[in-house]
């Protein structure tokens, strides 16, 4: 994500949401792109243009999307998945 992006700041509430839902069984990290963008996870996944999202199992990535997701879209997500990390 990155402060000045709208997208973004409107993706933190359903981020919150997800958190609130799936509780311990889902790790959810924000990385501010602006902030970090040396951070080798940036750099590693490319990523170009935010909000990124991306659903990971076992340190596999098993689903990424850019641009605004909805609530209910990435609980659907999260359900294809057992015990996901979500970064």
């Amino acid at each position: 994500y990155a402060s000045w992006c709208g997208p973004c700041n409107a993706m933190h509430p359903i981020l919150d949401a997800i958190e609130k839902r799936f509780g311990n069984s889902v790790d959810l990290l924000r990385v501010n792109v602006d902030q970090y963008e040396s951070v080798a996870l940036v750099q590693h996944f490319r990523i170009m243009s935010v909000p990124t999202l991306m659903v990971f199992r076992r340190g596999r990535m098993l689903w990424r999307n850019s641009g605004m997701v909805e609530f209910e879209t990435l609980v659907d997500v999260i359900h294809q998945f057992d015990k996901v990390e979500v970064y």
